[in-house]
């Protein structure tokens, strides 16, 4: 009996929650931490059936579809971590982190221990860290990135009007989002113009607004998007693309700060911030004569050119983790993660479509997968075949938790490795992640094969 005492007394000054279940899973015993965890000063809970302490979350539905416990039947293999978030006693959420351990076989004692351990403070700090990472819409913790939104604020405390450029995809709408968010207009409208998807006339009319009977069809009175963002910032997206009639109505916008509606012939003052973006080259556009170079200097007052995907590829891991958090929420699914190999492939593949190119990607695969773990198989096979480990034997059967070596074939070993590091620009700390192997382990490889 002292010892028994003993223990529970053991057992309530840690600081993870233990819950005993039996083959039933029915909670037969709870140490304090995992009271005050669940919202309880008592035994209320005791006899009641685990899923039911978790009401709501994924855990406890894959538990009532499987009729078991995902948690005991991976104890035996592998320690499963399942993140559960629950309403706290004073109104708020509490994060647990929870696993299973397998206790010895028994006709009526426990059979499992499921841990809780409060990562609240952790994830906030997490949030935190992560937060510095980003800028509105756009991720990245690379110095390309981080540079960018240095010039972004920069832009954001002036007033002038900004020429976004870069590939289709980079996120030009997020920068110029960031961009009014952080100004001094954040308050006001931000409304966006996609000019490529309207003809001339029906741009002009988007753009600067009608008057009733201006044409067939104006039966009443239309703002344009000039007025409507008065206050606040206009995007112009795809402004490569208005003709040159356009052209000359937009400068004397930007010149006179007024327009004129289509069908009326005085002028209307205007306040707003203009925000154009493209993926053309202007300056070469100017010189064929496509662009009128008084509106492409008026426009580029200040230059934001959006850097390509290829351009910081460190970016691709936390890019890849909040595309797929959001694809897990829209399909409803658990959390989802690449496997080491499968995010080998993504952060080898060039990625012409950049970002909106790696979310299709990852959204391709999601619906491919079967599983949590996404891997190499689930990836389109342009990917795929540009991975510098797609030819390495059970790539596509299993998630790649260490480095595969192949059996006496030193010399294969040998150029596998090398094409890596030279693919890493001789970064052998990237090497190595891509490798799957430590660092140490790659300089004796590199070694011995000297």
């Amino acid at each position: 009996m002292e010892r028994l005492e003993t223990l529970r007394v053991f057992l309530d000054s840690l600081e993870e929650g233990v819950l005993f279940l039996d083959a039933g899973r029915k909670v037969l015993e709870m140490n304090q931490a995992a009271r005050r965890m669940l919202g309880q000063v008592d035994d209320a809970l005791v006899g009641h059936l685990c899923p039911s302490l978790f009401a709501g979350t994924e855990c406890a539905r894959e538990c009532e579809i499987r009729g078991h416990c995902s948690l005991m039947r991976a104890a035996d293999q592998s320690r499963k971590v399942q993140d559960v978030v629950l309403k706290a006693p004073d109104g708020g959420d509490i994060s647990l982190r929870m696993w299973a351990m397998l206790l010895p076989a028994s006709d009526s004692g426990p059979t499992c221990a499921i841990i809780l351990r409060d990562c609240s403070r952790e994830i906030a700090l997490e949030s935190e860290v992560r937060e510095r990472w980003k800028l509105g819409g756009l991720i990245g913790r690379s110095r390309t990135m981080q540079n960018l939104y240095q010039k972004v604020l920069r832009a954001a405390a002036s007033d002038a009007n900004v020429l976004v450029t870069g590939e289709s995809g980079v996120g030009k709408e997020l920068v110029a989002r960031a961009l009014h968010d952080n100004s001094s207009r954040s308050t006001g409208p931000y409304l966006a113009v996609h000019c490529a998807s309207l003809s001339e006339n029906l741009l002009e009319s988007e753009l600067f607004g009608h008057a009733k009977g201006a044409f067939s069809g104006a039966t009443a009175v239309r703002l344009g998007r000039f007025e409507a963002a008065t206050g606040g910032t206009l995007l112009l997206d795809e402004i490569g693309e208005v003709s040159l009639a356009i052209q000359t109505k937009l400068l004397r916008v930007l010149q006179e700060r007024e327009i004129v509606r289509v069908g009326e012939n005085h002028p209307r003052k205007v306040d707003v911030r203009v925000v154009a973006a493209t993926h053309r080259d202007l300056a070469a556009m100017v010189k064929r004569g496509e662009f009128r170079e008084d509106l492409y200097y008026r426009l580029r007052v200040l230059p934001l050119d959006v850097p390509a995907l290829r351009e910081h590829r460190e970016d691709i891991p936390l890019l890849a983790s909040k595309l797929l958090g959001d694809l897990a929420e829209r399909y409803r699914r658990p959390e989802l993660a690449l496997s080491a190999q499968a995010m080998t492939a993504l952060e080898a593949y060039d990625w012409p479509g950049n970002v909106r190119h790696l979310s299709n990607a990852l959204e391709y695969a999601v619906v491919q997968a079967e599983g949590t773990i996404i891997l190499p198989r689930h990836l389109l096979g342009e990917l795929v075949a540009q991975s510098p480990l797609q030819a390495a034997p059970a790539a596509t059967h299993a998630p790649v938790t260490h480095y595969y070596r192949p059996k006496g074939d030193d010399a294969a070993e040998r150029a596998l490795i090398l094409k890596v590091l030279e693919d890493s620009g001789g970064n052998k700390a990237q090497a190595a992640r891509r490798l799957g192997m430590s660092r140490t382990t790659l300089w004796k490889r590199l070694s011995q094969a000297d």
